[in-house]
């Protein structure tokens, strides 16, 4: 019996790593895939946000450059209706979670291209509120979440250098207002500002690159 122990023992072991690193492999995520994101982009998405996310209508988000982890929550929550926009609850509603993924990764693969700012008389209130928020309000700087530059940080804040300044001011009323309720963070800082700090924030970014 002694014999015959140790052998046992190892071909116990030896199954139980096999099936543990099979375990391991079925749970690893799939990688995301561009390519795959691009047709999905051009069959549903290009026609509002042109072709690889570029700058279309001031109306609509551009998406290249932007975190792909942010983009693909964002149509999570359009599907779940966490955040509300019955055209993007359409579009959403027919993507996998897979392909969602891969739909951001091509978005956030391509390079952003330089924004600007429209409002020269507004300009210098906005970086003033972007870089040092407004003290007596307890409104925070946007630079400590979305950085200095504007880059975001990947996975956390969403990149808004460059963004056009109609689609980002209307974001911003919209998480005041409580028509946007998928960011309590945001709700909270937008509702102590007014419009004309609004305005003066969109339009800094927009010319952040």
């Amino acid at each position: 019996m002694k014999s015959l122990a140790k052998p046992l023992l190892a071909l116990i072991c030896a199954v139980t790593m096999a099936a543990s690193a099979q375990a391991n492999e079925a749970a690893a995520p799939a990688k995301a895939d561009p390519a795959k994101g691009g047709e999905i982009a051009g069959q549903v998405c290009g026609a509002c946000h042109t072709s690889d996310g570029s700058r279309g209508s001031p109306a609509n988000p551009i998406l290249q450059g932007q975190h792909p982890g942010y983009l693909a929550k964002q149509l999570t929550e359009f599907k779940s209706g966490k955040r509300e926009n019955a055209i993007m609850k359409g579009f959403a509603s027919g993507l996998s979670d897979a392909d969602m993924k891969n739909v951001a990764a091509f978005y956030a693969s391509k390079q952003a291209k330089p924004g600007f700012a429209k409002n020269k008389d507004l300009v210098a209130l906005g970086e003033k509120i972007y870089r040092g928020g407004i003290a007596d309000r307890s409104i925070p700087a946007c630079s400590g979440c979305h950085s200095p530059t504007g880059a975001g940080i990947p996975a956390q804040y969403p990149r808004v250098a460059g963004q056009h300044a109609d689609y980002t001011e209307a974001q911003l009323k919209a998480f005041r207002d409580g028509i946007r309720k998928n960011s309590a963070q945001m709700t909270g800082v937008a509702a102590k500002m007014n419009d004309r700090e609004i305005k003066a924030v969109a339009d800094y970014m927009a010319g952040l690159y």
